[in-house]
């Protein structure tokens, strides 16, 4: 029995020496750690191209997947003013059978992934994180929700020198703001030359307020990209006002203090909250907007144009109320008439002849009123 037990012995001496042996190859490899975490990293695109396009952009789209080919070193994503009840699946449709990238709904949460492009859901910001996608339900920027200045903010703010912004044919100005915080954060601004565009205020607005560094065809753009997405600029640190935009945006810090860090309060109200608007304007920037503390955003385009909206149906309901006030004044004289209270009657209709009077002003003043809008 002794001599079992020291012949058994000799096996287990040996599989516990074996055992820290086999550690100790495991532990003084970093050259293997190294390859992991870079297989890792390459999992994901090492740049972000964001594209913001509104009136006649369907056309626009089409064309430029059409020049995106498999193993680009990127992810797109799309915003495009769209209605609530909107054609997103209709546009993930249209650009698939126009594309060898693979197109999509982008999905809050989900990780970003080389050769795909992501469409904007409708109503809700589209926002990028580092490998990240994010959906936001703060308020409309520029009336829109969603922005195309909400996306280009949070890709400068997430990938700096590594965010390629593009602008193609659209009415008014959104995307100006954030395609100048891709500028300031060291990334690529890519502009449709607004002589082809179908609707060229949105990149007309971008050329006006900013050197941008391709201002070219839509058919030349996919080379373009093809060429910046071989090149690895350095990383730099956005500035932090794009940073805080982006951040107010994503609904993690809306307050007054915050927004106070951007510019100076203004003496204009938030159109939409009634809130006090701040102004923003960087040094040297040609680009002029307001900012509530609540998260609403306009340039000046915009909120001359939101204002008008409100001026509108601000007199429509006065009308109507002046109007409810003749008709029950008009009801009154008739009651106090017919039960023979003449002088009280009387003066039931001089009230409602004199409102008569403000509703035909009223009247012709909003129809003046509509075609200065």
């Amino acid at each position: 029995m002794a001599k079992e037990k020291k012949h058994n012995s000799a096996p287990l001496k040996s599989v516990k020496s074996s055992k820290p042996s086999t550690s100790k190859r495991k532990v003084s490899s970093p050259l293997a750690l190294k390859t992991f975490k870079k297989s890792e990293e390459d999992e994901f695109p090492k740049f972000i191209i964001v594209v913001g396009t509104s009136a006649g952009g369907l056309n626009a789209l089409i064309e430029l997947a059409s020049q995106f080919e498999k193993g680009i070193d990127a992810a797109v994503f799309i915003v495009m003013h769209l209605s609530r009840t909107s054609i997103s699946d209709f546009l993930v449709h249209k650009l698939q059978s126009n594309t060898s990238l693979q197109c999509q709904l982008a999905v809050d949460g989900a990780s970003i992934e080389k050769d795909h492009i992501y469409i904007a859901a409708p109503n809700q910001h589209l926002l990028v994180k580092k490998n990240k996608i994010l959906l936001g339900r703060g308020p409309e920027e520029n009336r829109w929700r969603p922005s195309i200045d909400v996306l280009f903010r949070s890709a400068a703010a997430a990938y700096n020198t590594r965010a390629i912004g593009i602008i193609l044919t659209g009415l008014l100005d959104d995307g100006t703001t954030g395609m100048l915080a891709i500028k300031r954060s060291g990334g690529i601004s890519i502009v449709q030359d607004p002589n082809e565009a179908e609707y060229p205020d949105m990149p007309l607005s971008v050329i006006n307020n900013m050197e941008v560094d391709h201002c070219i065809p839509l058919s030349k753009i996919g080379k373009v990209i093809l060429e910046i997405t071989t090149t690895n600029p350095k990383a730099i640190q956005a500035p932090a006002d794009v940073i805080i935009e982006s951040e107010i945006a994503e609904r993690v810090v809306v307050d007054y203090n915050n927004v106070r860090k951007l510019g100076e309060k203004s003496i204009y109200a938030c159109p939409d909250c009634g809130g006090g608007l701040w102004y923003i304007n960087e040094k040297n920037d040609k680009v002029h907007r307001y900012r509530c503390h609540i998260g609403h955003s306009y340039s000046e385009k915009d909120l001359v144009f939101k204002q008008g909206e409100v001026l509108e149906s601000t007199m429509w309901i006065a009308l109507r109320i002046m109007e409810e006030r003749r008709n029950l004044l008009k009801k009154m004289e008739k009651d106090n008439y017919e039960k023979g209270y003449k002088r009280i009657a009387l003066g039931y209709k001089e009230k409602g002849e004199a409102i008569q009077f403000h509703i035909d002003n009223m009247k012709e003043l909003l129809f003046d009123t509509q075609k200065s809008l």
